[in-house]
């Protein structure tokens, strides 16, 4: 079962809530549990506990609305800022802060800002907004960064060159496509990790491909 997150059941755009996570794992343990105590009904065992847990599922919805602005900091409302402790990812609900060499931000014309846990989550967030937040955002974005894997800090990610297919491993353990500030830099970290040199423009287009035009969403 697939659940839509209503903002007004959930407090609003501004609080971040953890919707049908207990309810999902309660069910789908329920429904293991009774599968597997009940195993000699219709003579199918391991698959009447495949179709009860199917029948429980229910969709994990991490709501991460942008993080506000804050004017004390001095920074104009475009910089990239450091990545609050707390922020979490809209994609996959991961924080970034805990793995900085790999986050990326992006910031909206009131200041407010998204932090994403490595570039790949980024780039699918741009290309599916409407999946992973409430539309009133979609029209509102007016810079983009991600971290230079060279050490230099924060890159604009339109102007920074990706590597896909390395075998260095991102936080969810897989390609991440690190970023870097030079074309120079992106390809010699392939030539010694290898994968593949490529454009923000040829990225976005790849992982435009990939994205279900269908599925988790969240109601306007």
């Amino acid at each position: 079962m697939t659940r839509a997150c209503d903002p007004a059941a959930s407090g609003g755009w501004g609080r971040r809530r953890l919707l049908c996570m207990a309810a999902g794992l309660a069910l789908a343990a329920a429904a293991g549990a009774a599968a597997v105590q009940r195993p000699w009904r219709q003579g199918r065992g391991s698959r009447d506990a495949d179709a009860a847990l199917a029948a429980a599922a229910v969709e994990v919805c991490i709501v991460a609305p942008p993080t506000p602005y804050e004017p004390a900091t001095g920074l104009p409302l475009e910089a990239p800022r450091a990545v609050p402790a707390d922020a979490r990812c809209p994609v996959c609900g991961m924080f970034p802060a805990r793995s900085p060499q790999w986050a990326a931000q992006l910031i909206y014309a009131d200041g407010a800002a998204h932090f994403f846990d490595s570039p790949l989550s980024l780039f699918q967030f741009l290309a599916a907004q409407s999946l992973y937040q409430d539309g009133r955002w979609s029209q509102r974005v007016c810079a983009a960064y991600v971290r230079d894997m060279g050490g230099s800090g924060w890159v604009a990610a339109a102007q920074a060159t990706y590597v896909a297919g390395s075998s260095l491993l991102g936080p969810m353990r897989n390609g991440s496509y690190p970023s870097f500030a030079s074309p120079e830099a992106a390809r010699s970290f392939a030539r010694q990790r290898g994968g593949e040199a490529m454009a923000a423009s040829l990225l976005a287009d790849h992982v435009r491909a990939t994205v279900p035009a269908a599925g988790h969403r969240h109601a306007a």
